[in-house]
């Protein structure tokens, strides 16, 4: 079935801009110096500044060419020059109710590439540039037939992608599997290998490259997690299944895998020693397959910058130059595993594989052991090596990335950074007066617990009410944005309290949209981890027949992808109560706003 061009270019152009323009704008005041409007425009990355007078009514526009134009007309006076004094005036907006056609005149008849997109109240909610229509223009003439809609095409390309470049990092796990020969091992994971890498062709196949919207990247990377666990399942059938009825089998092969790659760390292996040595590297790799927020990190490296900034309201953190913190984390990472591993054996654990696992679990803050018993017989120095690597996957990306950018072993360190260590520097104060362990283990508890790490020994305390609290508060909040750790994340609360601050000396007028929407993100994921975490302790009262503090303590290990504790779920537990925490692990790890964003696009 064709489609007429000339019928598609005139339907498509009677849609209003409202459906195309791009929401990422930003907005300063007219007597804003031009050296911190350029200094917002780099932190941003974005290529124009619209310019509003003292009533927020937008008069103005500056772009990065005027900047550069402009300054140098004015360089002598260039510390005192604002915005005002360089804008182009007067603006010309549209009503976010004017169709493309419309718009094309505008442009063609002001001579200019881009319209400042107005709201009923004269409020800028977007812009619609002259490229875009130009696209959707040459998308309406294609007379190809149309299998899927494009958004669902950009979703299956990308997902494509994800799962492809998934099934080459398994082959790190296989080919090691082979050297071991471990046969059953080598098997599952080459299996799975395959058909990711088979899915991934088909789906990019009818799929396309196209960057995407909040909404279609929340899609993407839950439909990610969901494939990668169930493709990731089979490696344990092949090496657990051997005494189980095929439904049970299956269900106690998905909850590990969700365990690994949502980097909870809950387990049903009691005694992983007994399992291959490739095998348990093949667990903690997938936490660090999950952990490295790599779903996020292969989209940046398909797109330029300016065509995935929608993904910086989804990834938990501000994230500058995210294509080069797609080799940070893959290569800086990777030295740093290498380097606790090397320190691990000077130390005298000489099993080589099982100090890789532990090492990634660590970074990745999985939970994953590679033996029940390693972390008893740690010596001091091994337990505080160990201790270092979950904070610093804790710490954010950007952190990292300055860390080798800039000045070595001087990295600026943020204020997120700096709350996260004041939070978890007197946590670690409270939890050792009030649990009444040694030093030591109270600092290990408490980072085990703030980096939503959950390693904890086989023969863990059994914490009082008071310590289970300081416990719960630091899984909550977790870890920096834009880390491996999970939780809310320290900079949403420096959201809270810094929007706090603005409400108090601002009327909510006053406040950018693009402040509203982070503060509203913010508070909206704060309700939905404690609502979520409430109402999951109230279902494992129910099931698992324990008092309401043990059982939120867990449910918040479970939401928070901690597994702090050994006995939430076991090989006896109902069928149907492990899938449940299955997907209460996935949903945790996409930080529940995602959900939203699938089902309620309007709130993003």
């Amino acid at each position: 079935m064709s489609i007429n061009p000339e019928r598609s270019v005139s339907y498509v152009l009677t849609k209003h801009v409202s459906s195309y323009m791009s929401k990422d704008f930003l907005l300063l005041n007219q007597n804003t110096l031009v050296s911190e409007a350029v200094r917002m425009l780099q932190d941003s990355e974005r290529d124009d500044i619209i310019v509003i007078d003292d009533n927020h009514v937008p008069v103005g526009i500056v772009t990065d060419e005027d900047i550069i134009n402009k300054m140098s007309e004015i360089m002598v006076y260039a510390k005192s020059v604002s915005l005002k004094d360089i804008m182009s005036v007067p603006l010309i907006t549209i009503n976010e109710k004017t169709t493309l056609q419309e718009a094309l005149h505008k442009m063609r008849d002001s001579k200019i590439r881009k319209l400042p997109v107005l709201s009923k109240k004269k409020e800028v909610v977007g812009i619609i540039f002259q490229g875009t229509i130009a696209n959707v223009i040459r998308d309406a003439t294609a007379t190809a037939p149309h299998l899927f809609s494009p958004p669902v095409k950009a979703i299956l390309g990308n997902l494509g992608f994800v799962l492809q470049f998934a099934g080459v990092l398994f082959l790190v796990p296989a080919i090691l599997s082979t050297i071991l020969g471990d046969t059953l091992t080598a098997a599952g994971i080459y299996l799975t290998t395959v058909l990711l890498l088979v899915t991934g062709f088909f789906l990019n196949a009818y799929g396309e490259k196209a960057s995407l919207n909040i909404q279609q990247a929340s899609i993407l990377v839950l439909s990610s997690l969901l494939i990668l666990s169930l493709f990731g399942t089979i490696p344990y059938l092949y090496v657990m299944s051997s005494q189980e009825s095929t439904t049970d089998g299956f269900v106690n092969a998905f909850f590990s895998s969700v365990s690994g790659f949502t980097t909870s760390g809950l387990t049903l292996i009691e005694q992983p020693e007994n399992l291959p040595q490739s095998f348990t590297f093949y667990r903690s790799f997938t936490q660090l397959v999950g952990g490295m927020s790599f779903i996020y990190l292969v989209i940046t490296a398909l797109y330029p910058e300016s065509k995935i900034q929608s993904l910086r309201g989804f990834i938990s953190g501000r994230s500058l130059h995210m294509r080069e913190l797609f080799g940070t984390i893959t290569i800086i990472f990777t030295i740093y595993i290498v380097i606790v591993v090397i320190l691990f054996y000077l130390f005298g654990e000489k099993n080589i594989i099982d100090n890789f696992s532990l090492a990634i679990s660590a970074f990745a803050t999985g939970g994953f052991l590679p033996t029940s018993t390693f972390l008893n017989n740690l010596e001091w120095q091994e337990q505080v090596i160990l201790m270092g690597a979950m904070i610093f996957g804790a710490l954010p990306f950007t952190f990292h990335y300055s860390f080798v950018r800039k000045k070595f072993l001087s990295p600026k360190l943020g204020k997120e950074v700096l709350a996260y260590f004041v939070i978890l520097g007197g946590a670690i104060l409270l939890f050792m007066w009030l649990s009444g362990l040694d030093p030591l283990s109270s600092m290990f508890y408490s980072i085990s617990a703030s980096t939503t790490s959950g390693l904890h020994s086989q023969n863990s305390p059994h914490f009082n009410g008071a310590a289970h609290v300081i416990l719960i508060l630091l899984m909550i909040v977790g870890g920096c944005g834009f880390s491996t750790a999970g939780g809310i994340k320290v900079f949403r609360v420096l959201q809270i309290k810094e929007c706090s601050k603005l409400f108090r000396k601002l009327s909510r007028s006053e406040l950018t949209p693009q402040r509203k929407k982070e503060t509203l993100s913010a508070i909206l994921i704060i309700i939905l981890f404690l609502a979520t975490i409430s109402i999951t302790a109230v279902y494992l009262t129910t099931i698992e027949n324990k008092n309401f503090e043990i059982a939120f303590f867990e449910a918040t290990s479970i939401i928070t992808t901690t597994g702090l504790t050994s006995d939430i779920v076991d090989f006896e537990t109902d069928n149907t109560d492990k899938i449940i925490i299955s997907l209460l692990m996935i949903v945790g790890r996409v930080e529940i706003i995602s959900i939203i964003y699938i089902f309620v696009p309007k709130l993003s």
